[in-house]
């Protein structure tokens, strides 16, 4: 196994959080620079890893293979262009871009220098989705009707983060969170056949939306509900399922942002482990016509699996399971207007 020489953008809360750990621990990568203007913090943490002081310096080592474009949502585009236009691979935070125009030219650069543009859509490795999928899987829940997606917060007073709060491109909770939900239900179903989206905004003085909804229409008739909001106190269940033959409910839940908050290394044998209490309550009708009930244990959230699949992407040519195609339909729907 050769390492891929990996470099992120920025050492703020996502590259500390959700990059850097598992490019140290996944042995397919080499954790080989940081894009520091300013303190150098992830030499910190990481004695070896070299720090530029200019995006200029880092695209000019020819060392590097892959780039983790891990900034403002506004600054998404232009970076990941000046990536690729140095033939390097881009793994891109989402929202990858702000519009479907500007996702598509990436998409062709990215092919003109056969190098790869790879989303990341980490919350498909959740363990409160991945619960639901498999029971989606099962059968129990018969033809799906319905599916409730929700990411609660209670923020009301305005971020001091002014990418996330100025009108900038990218910017909002439909954006920031709804991108999530979207994934996940276009990572289940496909290419919604419809969407309908409603923001709003709601804090005092705010410039951004902080509440969003979309219903997405599928093929066979499912109804996927999407709901983001920063003004939840009681927070709602995650995950709601309804089938011809069962409900599944769930809290939203995942550990693994929380145990990387708290230090723990992601090869941690406690790491993505659900609490007890987390488990999703099914209700089905079985052959016999009777109600039976199960709580269901959450699976074990898996984060790395998502750079697991960017190494064999890179090194062995596997597609990568988050396409550009969804990654476009994603982005349609939250830059309707």
């Amino acid at each position: 196994m050769t390492p891929i020489k990996t470099a992120l953008l920025a050492y703020g809360f996502s590259g500390k959080i959700f990059h850097a750990p598992f490019l140290a621990m996944n042995k397919g990568f080499e954790l080989y620079a940081v894009l520091e203007r300013n303190n150098q913090k992830a030499k910190q943490d990481f004695p070896d890893v070299k720090s530029y002081a200019t995006l200029e310096e880092l695209l000019a080592d020819d060392s590097i293979e892959l780039i983790v474009v891990n900034t403002p949502n506004n600054t998404h585009f232009e970076l990941a262009k000046q990536c690729l236009q140095t033939k390097k691979h881009v793994l891109l935070e989402k929202p990858a871009t702000a519009t479907p125009e500007e996702f598509s030219e990436l998409m062709e650069l990215a092919q003109s220098v056969n190098k790869q543009l790879l989303i990341y859509q980490n919350r498909r490795w959740s363990s409160d989705i991945c619960a639901a999928k498999e029971i989606i899987k099962s059968g129990k829940l018969g033809d799906i009707i319905e599916i409730h997606l929700r990411f609660d917060r209670f923020r009301p007073d305005i971020s001091a983060k002014a990418f996330k709060e100025n009108e900038l491109p990218g910017s909002g909770i439909l954006y920031d969170l709804g991108s999530h939900l979207i994934d996940q239900a276009i990572s289940i179903f496909g290419k919604p056949k419809k969407h309908y989206v409603q923001k709003g905004m709601y804090r005092n003085g705010t410039l951004v939306d902080d509440y969003a909804f979309v219903h997405l229409l599928f093929e066979n008739q499912v109804n996927a509900f999407i709901t983001v909001s920063l003004h939840v106190l009681d927070v709602l269940p995650g995950i709601v399922i309804h089938g011809t033959k069962g409900s599944f409910i769930k809290d939203f839940c995942d550990e693994q942002e929380n145990q990387l908050m708290a230090g723990m290394a992601p090869n941690h044998p406690d790491f993505g482990l659900e609490l007890e209490s987390k488990e999703g309550k099914l209700t089905y009708v079985d052959e016999n016509n009777n109600v039976i009930t199960e709580q269901i244990p959450s699976q074990k959230g898996n984060f790395n699996g998502l750079f697991d699949e960017v190494y064999a992407c890179i090194r062995e040519h596997k597609p990568f399971s988050v396409t550009n195609e969804a990654i476009l339909e994603q982005i349609k729907i939250v830059s309707t207007v």
